[in-house]
């Protein structure tokens, strides 16, 4: 009869294997399909707000180096490449810092780009812009990062509503979204035109005033042009939405964002 402690090893390395094959069953499902991502700060609001949780759709634009956990993947350009089209949610690692952002593509290979008073102009056309309601939050602690949001009402107390200008922005192509504006006159209002070069993309933040994206260079800590082969994978449904300052405080789910399409 065997003795208890002849089944603790056997006991032990099975345990070990289940770890390592949920591992890679993980990594595989991370690699090739969905890829989680949680939204830390501001700047696509109110398409995308602090605490959303989602999936990235890592099967939308085929699959390059990036793909894989630390960049690791042996693809030179990209695998089974399908083009992103103006409009769609990408998430996309920086060409410079490696972190992982998440945008609104504006501008495709070979376009002009540049905005004129806050108004987006696309190869020398205005994009659509319709003034709607004022998006309103709680002026308030956001996230993980405890950031607290900017005001087109001015200064206003903690606890108090915090408004932004909200316009539908309609694209070349019939994308439509909502983008906000904190003031007039800030600086991203005004650029100069920018020509995306071939294999390369532009992107904005919904929240116009309050995001660093292709406006801004990379040199001073802006995302410039993006290259195809770091786009990750695009956006598409919010999974659920947390207020608090932690993911996993249920108590603080936002109800109305249970599956929410990202348009």
């Amino acid at each position: 009869m065997a003795r208890s402690s002849d089944k603790e090893p056997e006991g032990i390395m099975e345990t070990v294997k289940t770890v390592v094959y949920a591992l890679a069953i993980a990594a595989v499902f991370r690699t090739l399909f969905f890829q989680p991502f949680w939204i830390p700060s501001g700047s696509m609001k109110d398409t995308l707000l602090v605490g959303d949780f989602l999936f990235v759709n890592k099967m939308a634009y085929g699959y390059s180096r990036y793909s894989c956990p630390f960049g690791v993947c042996p693809i030179p350009d990209r695998l089974f490449g399908d083009e992103p089209e103006r409009g769609d949610v990408v998430v996309f690692r920086h060409p410079v810092s490696g972190q992982d952002y998440i945008k609104r593509l504006i501008g495709l290979p070979g376009d002009k780009v540049q905005v004129k008073n806050g108004v987006l102009f696309l190869n020398g056309q205005a994009q659509k812009q319709v003034p709607t309601d004022p998006f309103v939050e709680t002026y308030e602690a956001q996230g993980s990062v405890g950031g607290v949001p900017n005001c087109s009402n001015g200064a206003v107390g903690l606890g108090s509503k915090c408004e932004k200008e909200r316009a539908i922005e309609t694209l070349d192509g019939g994308v439509s979204h909502a983008i906000l504006n904190i003031r007039d006159g800030m600086g991203a209002d005004n650029t100069a035109a920018f020509n995306v070069p071939e294999g390369h993309f532009f992107f904005m933040g919904d929240n116009r005033d309050n995001s660093i994206d292709s406006r801004f260079a990379q040199t001073g800590g802006g995302v410039g042009m993006v290259p195809f082969a770091n786009l990750l994978g695009r956006a598409d449904r919010v999974i659920f939405s947390s207020a608090g300052s932690r993911m996993l405080y249920f108590w603080t789910w936002r109800g109305d964002r249970f599956f929410k399409a990202i348009e």
